[in-house]
């Protein structure tokens, strides 16, 4: 309970909170549905950075990685390393397909490459798997809102901060389009990065702790079996296992980056797709960040508290970011009010990002499909603002009824796994639909419905059967992890795809190829992954240091971006998106293998 919350740090919190609905209206922009869904297409690169940052960089990262820092360890920072792998997916395959076609919605590109009825389903899993993650939004939105304000004047309950988070993010997303949520998400990037940075500062200056150095000292005189500082756990850890980090979690990267509408619309909004892929480099560089603000600052809380207070019983890994900073904030100084600012304004980018993507997608994808195909702009965006309230309304609700603001697990991985049955399909179509020819609409539909079906079945034969053997237990546990499930789903539904599309070929084939064909063949993306693998393998065998193997990578994949894409043409070096992409690699394996 934060009762060190002074007045000033009320004023500071209730002035940032009222700061993103002000901010968000200055620069809405809502003349025409191009302005409301894809803020005119005017994004620069910074703009673009800042709000997939913002997007992506949620609630869910400063209190739930935290926690799970505090009570599984490192291993938490592959959910940032490995993103870069989605990142650049998405940069040099499918953006420049999507841009080339002018979409509004991701489901129009498996319209042109598939059918109507591949991109109904699109449509119908993404607000499915929206909705999920919305309902666990407002869920962590209100549980923190609540036990942040606990005896101070401004005390709540789970349902009004739940409430209050409906009527902030509505105020902008509503009426002013992606520009407001653009201009927000900007401004909370900054934002969660300052309170991030400032908590971590703080943690690390603690006396128990003794700074980076400390840390490693104390987390080394620990029996093995306690230490967290390990970034690679078990194949059986049920939690995190190095295994499923490097299959499973790489796919659900894959999705999120390159297949998933409410990210990807910020990068449609760019200028030039020059602009959209240093926004997506430079947001890649800020997540490397969140490994040492958040995770490792989660596993400092854990040997501050055993130290401080003897144990570690009494504080639920969710709550250990709050807890946290009610320890080692100074008061008197504001700083907590702007903490907690930050904590509620990183809440609000998720809710609005997600907002966003479920009312174009119904608003483009129903409305205008199916109900109102002359539709105006002016009616589209009526469309999109009732859609919202809607979705507020419902979503709300069920996190009211269907969450429990005391549970004690690990909230992070809990939404992680849930909405992890839906993407395998969708990752597979849009795989298959940019780099094989012969993907046909049947396959498609086949690997939308079926991987759901394939992910409940291998769970249930794996947790009831294959589990219970020894030999099967001792390898991967006794219940199958989640990133295993969805390799195993990811497998069998490209089988399943490959198969179908063999039997029942499209006649006519694919709409406009060369419109639809990528910027990067897939045998680069095989070599930039074999690269990847063989530094890994002689880092890992003390063959080559971790730095020397950054360096390699980084150069190596700097000439095969300007090999694979050697007629395009960005202008001199520091305006390259290529050259920040080959460093960026470097940066990733020199942080991936250096670490115990």
């Amino acid at each position: 309970m934060l009762t060190s919350l002074t007045t000033f740090d009320i004023v500071v919190l209730l002035f940032f909170i009222a700061l993103m609905p002000l901010a968000g209206l200055l620069f809405s922009k809502q003349s025409s549905s191009e302005d409301y869904f894809l803020a005119g297409r005017s994004l620069r690169w910074w703009q673009v950075a800042g709000s997939i940052f913002g997007t992506n960089v949620n609630s869910f990262h400063l209190i739930g990685m935290l926690g799970i820092g505090f009570s599984v360890g490192l291993a938490q920072s592959h959910y940032e390393l490995l993103a870069p792998v989605g990142a650049l997916l998405l940069c040099y395959a499918f953006l420049p397909v999507y841009r080339r076609l002018r979409i509004f919605t991701l489901s129009q590109y498996l319209e042109y490459r598939y059918s109507s009825s591949a991109r109904l389903l699109y449509t119908i899993l993404m607000i499915t798997l929206i909705v999920v993650q919305l309902v666990a939004g407002f869920y962590i939105g209100g549980r923190t809102l609540r036990f942040l304000l606990l005896g101070t004047p401004l005390e709540i309950t789970y349902i009004q901060g739940i409430v209050l988070m409906a009527l902030v993010t509505c105020s902008y997303t509503m009426f002013g389009g992606l520009s407001s949520i653009v201009a927000t998400d900007n401004l909370q990037s900054i934002m969660m990065l300052a309170a991030g940075l400032l908590v971590a500062g703080l943690t690390f200056a603690q006396p128990e702790i003794g700074g980076l150095k400390g840390l490693l000292a104390l987390d080394a005189s620990l029996p093995t079996a306690a230490q967290k500082l390990h970034l690679y756990l078990p194949t059986q850890h049920p939690d995190l296992p190095w295994s499923g980090v490097f299959s499973g979690l790489l796919v659900l990267h894959v999705f999120y980056y390159c297949n998933n509408q409410y990210l990807v619309q910020r990068t449609l909004a760019a200028t030039t797709d020059n602009e959209a892929k240093l926004g997506i480099v430079a947001a890649s560089f800020l997540k490397l960040l969140i490994p040492f603000f958040s995770v490792a600052c989660g596993v400092a809380a854990a040997h501050l508290f055993r130290l401080r207070f003897g144990s570690l019983h009494h504080v639920l890994p969710d709550d250990a970011f709050l807890q946290l900073i009610a320890t080692v904030v100074p008061t008197g100084y504001g700083l907590m009010g702007f903490i907690l600012a930050g904590l509620c304004v990183a809440t609000f980018s998720s809710i609005d990002s997600m907002m966003n993507g479920a009312t174009t997608l119904v608003s483009i994808d129903v409305y205008k499909k199916y109900v109102n195909p002359e539709a105006t702009d002016g009616q589209l965006i009526k469309v999109g603002r009732v859609t919202i309230g809607i979705v507020v309304v419902v979503t709300a609700c069920l996190a009211i009824f269907t969450y429990d603001p005391t549970s004690t697990g690990n909230f992070f991985l809990s939404v992680s796994n849930r909405g992890s049955y839906f993407t395998q399909g969708i990752v597979v179509a849009f795989l298959l639909g940019i780099w094989w020819r012969r993907a046909s609409t049947a396959g498609a539909l086949a690997a939308l419905v079926a991987a759901p079906l394939f992910a409940f079945g291998f769970e249930a034969l794996y947790n009831n059967h294959l589990g219970s053997i020894a030999s099967v237990a001792a390898l991967f546990g006794t219940k199958l992890n989640f990133m295993h499930r969805v390799f195993l789903t990811t497998v069998f539904t490209l089988l399943m795809h490959r198969t179908v599309s063999l039997l029942r070929p499209d006649k006519a084939g694919p709409v406009n190829p060369d419109t639809l064909a990528p910027a990067l063949p897939w045998r680069y993306v095989l070599v930039f992954l074999v690269l990847q693998a063989g530094l890994v393998g002689m880092v890992r065998a003390a063959v080559l240091p971790s730095i020397v193997a950054g360096l390699l990578s980084g150069t190596a994949t700097l000439g095969l971006f300007w090999w694979g894409l050697r007629g395009y043409r960005t202008g001199p070096l520091w305006q390259d998106n290529r050259f920040y992409a080959g460093v960026l690699c470097g940066v990733v394996v020199a942080l991936l293998y250096s670490m115990p």
